[in-house]
């Protein structure tokens, strides 16, 4: 059952939901962090954002086609205790745990221990660690697509026909750990508190569910600053010049400067996936970069649209050739 899509309150809805569910993740939020068990209460919040979104994808649908069973539920809910718990486990462990990874990591780098803007209100220090943390994060994100060597562990998560709250964290555990370096040491090493770590990951967990939600959401002026739902589905086509963009994983102010940014006038794409295979099975995923079978699997065969970009600068080549022959003859005689 589905509401009527042309009615006044599904566009209110529409319009409101997003940022209704994001507020409410925070807000959740809030009050676990003030519990002396706030990792519990946290996950309590998060699950119970999980039903909602999942309500509201069979209410308000973006693609019916998505709410058809795809087999890989079991897989995908595995694969986000794996990565997105293992990274919750690890940021709760005490309050010296950020500052122990930069005394391990970076002793020299002891003396920089007041960088970190602590006389700030908490809420700044979040955007600012956001802002620094999404650079890692950025740069992570656009290297894992451009070099094999990292696309085959995070091809798994591009794998996906249909986008929906369940895989939400179908990541690889190397992808994971890749994108948790890039992203989160630099904040140790300036000397980050725990309460930006953990508010930075509520943040990342929240927008998380709400890009892969598979719900008819309008997030219009938001689509300029933060990671949507209508962004995210861009990211992950099969067309490479619509999937190499969007790279940002809360914010998309590094795809803004860096001219990653994609978001033109017309409904974003449903025709998601990749060209290669990935097994079948959680356990199977986890192996299956590790050989040089699963490799070739994964990366499968070139898409289409590399093809004619790799024909036509041949032909160009072969034409700028044919053009210097005659030069080059005339200087030699």
């Amino acid at each position: 059952m589905t509401f009527q899509n042309s009615s006044r309150l599904y566009a209110a809805v529409s319009s409101l939901l997003w940022p209704a569910i994001f507020c409410a993740g925070l807000t959740g939020s809030y009050f676990a962090f003030q519990s002396p068990m706030r990792l519990l209460w946290f996950n309590v919040v998060y699950l119970s954002i999980v039903a909602t979104i999942a309500l509201f994808e069979r209410l308000m649908p973006y693609e019916e086609t998505w709410l058809e069973r795809d087999g890989e539920t079991i897989s995908n809910i595995a694969h986000t205790l794996l990565s997105k718990g293992s990274v919750q486990i690890a940021a709760a462990i005490g309050t010296s745990f950020p500052m122990a990874v930069a005394t391990v990591a970076q002793p020299l780098l002891s003396h920089q221990a007041h960088i970190w803007p602590e006389q700030w209100p908490l809420a700044l220090q979040v955007v600012l660690g956001l802002i620094i943390a999404e650079f890692g994060l950025y740069a992570a994100h656009r290297l894992a697509h451009e070099y094999l060597s990292l696309w085959r562990f995070h091809a798994l998560h591009h794998s996906v026909e249909r986008l929906w709250v369940i895989n939400t964290g179908r990541f690889h555990i190397i992808d994971s750990l890749f994108k948790i370096a890039l992203g989160q040491i630099p904040l140790y090493l300036l000397g980050a508190p725990l309460p930006v770590f953990l508010w930075i990951g509520a943040v990342t967990a929240f927008i998380g569910l709400l890009t892969h939600c598979n719900i008819d959401v309008r997030t219009g002026p938001l689509d300029w600053f933060l990671s949507t739902p209508r962004l995210h589905r861009w990211h992950h086509s099969k067309l490479l010049s619509e999937g190499n963009t969007n790279y940002g994983e809360n914010l998309v102010i590094w795809d803004q400067i860096l001219g990653t940014y994609y978001n033109p006038p017309r409904p974003s794409s449903t025709d998601i996936g990749i060209s290669g295979k990935v097994a079948k099975g959680f356990l199977a995923q986890l192996v299956q970069p590790f050989s040089t079978k699963g490799r070739r699997q994964i990366i499968g065969k070139k898409p289409k649209e590399l093809v004619a970009k790799e024909k036509l600068a041949a032909r160009k080549a072969s034409v700028r050739k044919q053009a210097d022959e005659p030069i080059r003859k005339r200087a030699e005689g």
